[in-house]
C-alpha cells in the first residue's frame, strides 16, 4: 500500500481507490498528488520550480527553488514561505525560525496508537500500512515525525505529527498542526458546519475566497459553533458526483482549520490544535503528540465521502462491545419531569415504557445532591434521598424487574459553587488568580489537568456505578471554558492548560469505560456541542441536539450525517408543543425523523392517549424490525432540507438486499407539485418487494423512475417505504 521510489525519493500511498504522493526534494517533503488511484506517478505532475517576483531563495544559483512557491508537506515559519505554517517554535534565544529537513523514514504494517489521544485503529496489521518520515533541525535539535497511515479497504489516510526536543535547551512549541496539504490550484468550494446550541451542524458551502478562511473553536471544546471538519469540493461536485477532499480532526478541544489561497491561486489547507492561546514547553528529550486527522478522498461526491467516514468511524474509531451491537430503544425522563422527579413518577413512566416495547429507561438530571434546579450540587455524586428514598440500587432493580435496562445521567466535568465539593476544594476549578470566576449555567469547569481531580471523579463515579445495576451512562458537559488556568501549572506552562484538560478528560473516560466495559456510554454537550470523532472513540454514540423538534432535526441530522453514522446519533420523539421552539408536529413525522438515528423517546408516556400509545407501540415495533438496517446500513441523502420544503434519505444494507426510504414534507403547499421519491444505492438488476403492499419493482425503476409521494392535507407530513430484494432472476419487459 506504500511504495518508496529510492531513486526519486518519492512516496506513493495507495488507499482503497485513491493515491497520495509526496517527494523529498533538497530535504523538504513536497506534496505532489492526492486523488483517484494511480498505478504510478512518474513525473507528469512533479514539483514545479518557478521563479516568482520577489520570492526569497536561499541558494543564489537556484532562485527558482523558493519555499514561498513550493507545495510543502509540512511547512515551517521564517525561511521564506510567507504562507501560514503548519508549525512554529520559539527557541531559548527568543527566535522563532526553524528548518526541519528529511532525516529518514520507516514503512511498517499496521498502525500505532497515539500517546494519550484518541485515534483510528487497524484491527489487524494487514488492513493498514504506515509511514513515519523523520525531520530534523540540526541547529536547534528539534525533530518531527510525520506519520501517515493508509487503509486497504477505505479511501482514508490518517496523519499526525510527533515533536521531540533532541537538543540541549528548552523549546517552546507555539503552533503544531496535525496536517497541511498544498493543492496546485484553487478551483474549490469550501464546505463546513456552523451553528449554536439547539441549531447544530448547519451546512455552509461557498467558493474559496482570495484570502485566509478560518474555521475554529477557542471555547475549550469542539463546540456547536463549528465542527473540527471541512471539505474542499471541486466546482461541479454534488451529492453523487465529483471530487471531494475531507479533513476531520479526531480531537474534542480547541481547534483551527485554515484554508489559504495565495496570490498564484494555489491553496494550503491545514488543521490541528488552535494555536490561539496555546504553547507547549518541551524540555530536552520531551515529546508532544498532535491529534490525528482523518483525510478522505471521494470521486463520488459528498455522498461517497460521507459513507466512507460513516463506515470508517463506526468500525475503526468507535470501540468496545457496543460497537457492533444494536442499540436499545430508550425513554429519557428529562422532558417529562425535569428536576421534579420521584420514585413513583419514574416507575409509572417505566411501566408504560415496558408495555410499549421500550428497552432502556434513562434517569436524567436531578437525582443527586440537592439538585432542585441547575444552581447546585454538580460534583456531589450522592443520591438525593428526598427524591429517591430507597436509593439508586432499589430503583434500578425495580426497573430491571419490569424488563428494562437502567441508565443514568452525569455531568462529571463540572462543579456548582453551591456544592460540598466546591466548598471543600475551591481550587479544583479552572481559574486565574485574582480574577472573578465567570459562571455559565450556574457552574464552573473542574480542572481535569489535575490528577487529584481526576482521581476524585474516578472514585465518586465508580462508587455510583457499582451501587446499582447500571447499563447506560449519559455523559453531559454543559458549558465552555473561561479563565483557562490551572493552579497546579507554573507560569510558563499556563497556556498548556486547555490541551492538558483534554488529555485529562481522555484519561478519565478511558479509565471509566475500561473499568465498566458492560456500560453503554453516550456523550452529550448541551446536545451536540461536542459531537466529534475524539469523543466517538470513547463513547460510541452522542446526543445529537437538545432540540428535539422534528423539523429542526431534519437539518441537524442531515448535516451530522456528512461525517457520523446513524448509529452514533441519538434521536428522540418528544412532546408537542415542542419544549424548545413550541411547534406542533404529527406523531408520525416525529417518529420517522427519530427513527433515522438511534431511536428513543423523551416525554411523559403516562400522559399519552390510548391512540397515541398504539402509534408509539407500532413505531417501536417497526423500528426494531429495521434497526439493523438503520444502525449498520449505508446512508444516502436524497433531498436536502437546507434547499426547500422537502427532505428525503434512505438506508440500504451493505449487500443491497434491503432498503428503507424516508420522505418529509414540511409545509402544506396550495399549488403542490407532483413529488417523487428516488431510492439510491440499490442493485439496479434486482427486483425488490414492497414490504407493505407486496408489489415487485426493479431496483433500476425505484432509483430512476421513483415512487410517487402520496398527497395529503396539512403541514408536517412524512412517508416511509421498505423494500426487500426478491430471490431469483428478474423477469424484464419483453
Amino acid at each position: 500500500m506504500i511504495h518508496f521510489d529510492r531513486t526519486n525519493k518519492r512516496f506513493h500511498l495507495h488507499a482503497h481507490e485513491s493515491s497520495y504522493v509526496l517527494q523529498i526534494v533538497q530535504g523538504y517533503p513536497l506534496h505532489l498528488y492526492w486523488g483517484r488511484k494511480l498505478s504510478a506517478l512518474r513525473g507528469s505532475a512533479g514539483p514545479l520550480f518557478v521563479q516568482r517576483s520577489f520570492a526569497p531563495y536561499a541558494d543564489p544559483k537556484h532562485p527558482e527553488f523558493s519555499l514561498a512557491t513550493l507545495p510543502l508537506e509540512y511547512p515551517a515559519y521564517g525561511n521564506g514561505d510567507y504562507r501560514h505554517p503548519a508549525y512554529q517554535v520559539q527557541l531559548e534565544n527568543g527566535s522563532t525560525v526553524s528548518d526541519l529537513r528529511y532525516a529518514g523514514h520507516r514503512i511498517y504494517q499496521g498502525k500505532k496508537k497515539l500517546s494519550g489521544l484518541p485515534a483510528a485503529y487497524a484491527e489487524d496489521n494487514q488492513e493498514a500500512q504506515s509511514l513515519d518520515i523523520l525531520l530534523k533541525d540540526d541547529i536547534d535539535g528539534l525533530q518531527a515525525t510525520l506519520t501517515y497511515t493508509v487503509f486497504r479497504d477505505f479511501n482514508t489516510i490518517t496523519r499526525s505529527v510527533r515533536f521531540t526536543n533532541g537538543g540541549t535547551a528548552p523549546i517552546r512549541l507555539l503552533r503544531g498542526l496535525s496536517a497541511s496539504v498544498d493543492f496546485r490550484d484553487g478551483r474549490f468550494d469550501l464546505l463546513s458546519f456552523y451553528g449554536s446550541h439547539n441549531n447544530e451542524r448547519n451546512i455552509s458551502r461557498h467558493p474559496l475566497s482570495k484570502e485566509m478562511q478560518v474555521i475554529e473553536s477557542s471555547r475549550g471544546a469542539s463546540s456547536p459553533q463549528h465542527d473540527p471538519f471541512f471539505a474542499l469540493l471541486r466546482k461541479r461536485a454534488d451529492e453523487d458526483h465529483g471530487d471531494v477532499f475531507g479533513f476531520s480532526l479526531v480531537y474534542s478541544g480547541n481547534f483551527s482549520a485554515q484554508i489559504e489561497t495565495d496570490p498564484y491561486r494555489t491553496v494550503r489547507a491545514s488543521i490541528g490544535i488552535n494555536p490561539f492561546d496555546f504553547s507547549w514547553k518541551l524540555e530536552p528529550g520531551e515529546s508532544f503528540q498532535t491529534p490525528e486527522v482523518v483525510m478522505v478522498y471521494s470521486d463520488r461526491g459528498l455522498g461517497g465521502m460521507s459513507r466512507t467516514y460513516n463506515r470508517f468511524y463506526r468500525t475503526h474509531l468507535a470501540r468496545g462491545q457496543y460497537r457492533d451491537q444494536e442499540r436499545p430503544v430508550l425513554i429519557n425522563n428529562w422532558e417529562a419531569t425535569y428536576f421534579k422527579l420521584n420514585e413513583k413518577k419514574l416507575l409509572a413512566i417505566a411501566a408504560e415504557a415496558q408495555k410499549l416495547g421500550i428497552e432502556l429507561f434513562v434517569l436524567d438530571d436531578g437525582w443527586f445532591g440537592r439538585r432542585d434546579n441547575d444552581k447546585s450540587s454538580l460534583g456531589d455524586w450522592t443520591v438525593d434521598r428526598r427524591k429517591l428514598p430507597h436509593g439508586l440500587g432499589w430503583l434500578s432493580d425495580r426497573i430491571h424487574d419490569l424488563g428494562l435496562k437502567f441508565g443514568l445521567w452525569f455531568e462529571p466535568e463540572m462543579v456548582s459553587p453551591d456544592s460540598d465539593l466546591y466548598r471543600a476544594h475551591p481550587d479544583w476549578c479552572l481559574h486565574v488568580p485574582d480574577r472573578p470566576r465567570t459562571l455559565s449555567r450556574n457552574q464552573l469547569v473542574l480542572d481535569l489537568s489535575r490528577a487529584d481531580v481526576r482521581n476524585y471523579l474516578v472514585q465518586s463515579l465508580s462508587s455510583v456505578l457499582r451501587a446499582a445495576n447500571i447499563n447506560y451512562v449519559k455523559w453531559d458537559m454543559n458549558r465552555h471554558m473561561t479563565e483557562i488556568g490551572s493552579e497546579r501549572l507554573p507560569a510558563d506552562r499556563q497556556r498548556e492548560t486547555a490541551h492538558r484538560y483534554m488529555l485529562g478528560l481522555y484519561e478519565l473516560i478511558e479509565t471509566l469505560t475500561a473499568r465498566f466495559p458492560d456500560i453503554l456510554f453516550e456523550s452529550c454537550s448541551s446536545g451536540g456541542g461536542r459531537f466529534d470523532p475524539g469523543m466517538l472513540y470513547y463513547m460510541p454514540q452522542t446526543w445529537t441536539s437538545d432540540n428535539t423538534d422534528a423539523v429542526c432535526r431534519l437539518k441537524i441530522q442531515y448535516g451530522t450525517s456528512m461525517l457520523y453514522p446513524a448509529i452514533a446519533m441519538g434521536a428522540h420523539v418528544s412532546a408537542v408543543p415542542n419544549h424548545q421552539i413550541g411547534r406542533v408536529i404529527s406523531l408520525d413525522m416525529r417518529g420517522h425523523v427519530a427513527m433515522s438515528g438511534n431511536f428513543g423517546y423523551e416525554l411523559d408516556l403516562t400522559k399519552l392517549t390510548d391512540d397515541e400509545k398504539k402509534t408509539v407501540g407500532k413505531q417501536i415495533a417497526f423500528y426494531k424490525s429495521i434497526r439493523p438496517l438503520i444502525q449498520f446500513g449505508d446512508f444516502y441523502r436524497i433531498e436536502s432540507p437546507f434547499e426547500g420544503n422537502t427532505a428525503a434519505w434512505c438506508f440500504v444494507s451493505s449487500d443491497k438486499s434491503e432498503a428503507v426510504g424516508f420522505f418529509f414534507e414540511i409545509l402544506a403547499d396550495p399549488a403542490r407539485p407532483l413529488l417523487t421519491f428516488h431510492f439510491k444505492g440499490l442493485d439496479p438488476d434486482a427486483t425488490y418487494e414492497n414490504a407493505a403492499t407486496g408489489d415487485a419493482i426493479g431496483g433500476d425503476e425505484l432509483m430512476y423512475g421513483g415512487l410517487t409521494v402520496p398527497a395529503g392535507r396539512g403541514d408536517f407530513r412524512s412517508a416511509i417505504w421498505r423494500f426487500r430484494k426478491k430471490q431469483g432472476k428478474r423477469q424484464d419487459d419483453r
